[in-house]
């Protein structure tokens, strides 16, 4: 017993660590950010965009998703639409929108069944071949941003020494509890690793929600074609052009990511697919996350001071692990990404810490995850369909 109080020691003080680290990663994101946003670029010297986004059926709040994209505060821009099949029911949301913005450029690409292992990546590639403009925006469909969006993340593109742009994002919650937890734990945990990675080691990937770069600094790193199947397209793009010279910018510009998970399941099977795309894109960090949860360790500390007879003990770490986590919630979630939840709701991350370190934990038993409809396994950091027996059809 007294050796389960110490493994929970050491968690609360590792959680504690990295609480720390996050501070110190808010002040530097803080200042690089102001160097970003000190001046306004006038319209002249601002570059045509094309904006590419991959359509996959109706996911929810699409029609407000796609609007918030022809509603932007930019003079020159167009929007590329992907689907893989000329059915696909985004397609009629897709073609009315676009109907009622006829001063916005946009074309539809169907681009046939994705031969490649990551169907994003391609419809991406097919979208970039038919780009008109030398600044592309890559951006899910699941995606809602602010009309000042396309000023916020070109600006840094200016630099000829930038390759690309990221931004944090907040998640959004569009299907009641167990959407708010995958939604909660966009805001904060995702949140907070990335600014203790930016703080580390400087930004050496991409978020995919939002991923901006130039054509020259693409086409240095072998394009799309060199992303067909890697796992984290947006984690390998971003190391890519890192490695090729270019700086990766993480942009204050937050977005809204729309989470529609409204069973336990479809949260779980998110978040284990979250998770072993982690494991395998970055395998020594995914294994040091199991010491920056605070709750597991918290609780641990708790029932196994209590069985010793030292109760109002394991309360302490009880009551520090859940303030961590309060204090990480606010800090990520309200003062980077500005989600109120943080604020009004600051129960759920304690809450979220539980699943994420479940997740963690079984993101080493099962190497298999579902994309759309296929099964794949994992090869290293790259994707390939699961072999399947002829008897199993």
């Amino acid at each position: 017993m007294y050796v389960l109080v110490g493994i929970a020691l050491l968690g609360s003080l590792t959680s504690t660590v990295f609480l720390g680290l996050v501070v110190l990663g808010y002040i530097r994101f803080q200042s690089e950010s102001r160097k970003w946003t000190s001046s306004p670029v006038d319209d002249s010297h601002l570059p045509p965009i094309s904006v590419l986004k991959p359509v996959h059926g109706l996911e929810a709040r699409l029609r407000e998703n796609l609007t918030s994209f022809f509603e932007q505060d930019y003079p020159n821009y167009e929007i590329l639409f992907a689907a893989d099949q000329p059915d696909d029911p985004a397609l009629e949301v897709v073609r009315e929108v676009c109907g009622q913005y006829p001063n916005v450029r946009s074309r539809v690409l169907v681009t046939g069944t994705p031969p490649w292992p990551n169907p994003p990546v391609y419809s991406f590639h097919c979208m970039s071949e038919a780009a008109a403009n030398d600044i592309l925006v890559t951006t899910d469909s699941d995606v809602e941003v602010s009309r000042d969006y396309l000023r916020a993340i070109v600006r840094p593109l200016l630099d000829p020494t930038v390759g690309m742009v990221t931004c944090v994002y907040r998640g959004k919650n569009a299907a009641g509890f167990f959407s708010g937890l995958t939604a909660i734990g966009m805001s904060v945990e995702m949140t907070a690793g990335v600014l203790v990675a930016n703080l580390l080691e400087g930004m050496k990937f991409g978020l995919g929600p939002t991923v901006a770069v130039r054509k020259d600094s693409l086409a240095a790193v072998g394009g799309f074609t060199a992303l067909q199947d890697f796992i984290a397209y947006d984690f390998e793009i971003g190391n890519a052009i890192s490695r090729a010279g270019y700086r990766v910018v993480l942009s204050n510009q937050p977005i809204d990511h729309v989470v529609n998970h409204a069973t336990f399941r479809r949260m779980w099977q998110n978040q284990l697919r979250w998770a072993q795309s982690t494991r395998h894109s970055r395998p020594k960090g995914h294994l040091g996350e199991g010491l920056i949860y605070a709750m597991p360790y918290g609780i641990l500390g708790f029932v196994a001071a209590t069985l010793l007879g030292h109760p109002w003990f394991g309360l302490i770490l009880l009551g520090a692990a859940v303030l961590n986590r309060v204090i990480e919630a606010l800090l990520a979630g309200w003062f980077v990404v500005h989600d109120r939840r943080a604020i009004v709701a600051p129960w759920l991350y304690p809450i979220r810490d539980l699943l994420g370190f479940a997740g963690w934990f079984a993101s080493y038993l099962n190497l298999r995850y579902v994309w759309r409809d296929s099964r794949y396994e994992f090869a290293g950091t790259r994707i390939v369909l699961r072999k399947t027996s002829p008897h199993s059809q």
